[in-house]
């Protein structure tokens, strides 16, 4: 996704939240308990479920996989929200970031290794 398609689907869930008359309560602080709320939801799908089964329920299972699209939607929705209110320029913030972690984590000490930047 580039910067103008980023842009983009802000500018349409501020035209959605605005629409509703929503913004009041689209405070930074309700937006970070909104997005933690929302991302919790997509651990529903593994709930009794291996690693293993959900992947073959996600490929298998159409209806299941928009559940899980829709929750997708629902998490980058509120982040984008949360970006506007307290204007981070998510574009830049994720760009500045990978930066910062390329430096953390250099292919060669982390590749196919999950210890944590301090620890390599």
């Amino acid at each position: 996704m580039d910067e103008a398609q980023l842009a983009d689907l802000t500018a349409r869930c501020r035209a959605f939240r605005d629409a509703r008359d929503w913004a009041r309560f689209h405070s930074a602080f309700n937006l970070i308990v909104s997005l933690n709320l929302e991302a919790a939801e997509l651990l529903e799908f593994t709930q009794w479920q291996t690693e293993q089964g959900l992947a073959e329920r996600l490929a298998g299972d159409a209806q299941a996989k928009e559940a899980l699209a829709h929750e997708c939607a629902d998490v980058m929705m509120y982040l984008l929200m949360l970006a506007d209110a307290a204007g981070v320029d998510l574009h830049r913030a994720v760009l500045d970031k990978l930066a910062i972690n390329e430096t953390r984590y250099p292919v060669d000490k982390a590749r196919g290794v999950a210890t944590k930047y301090r620890e390599l």
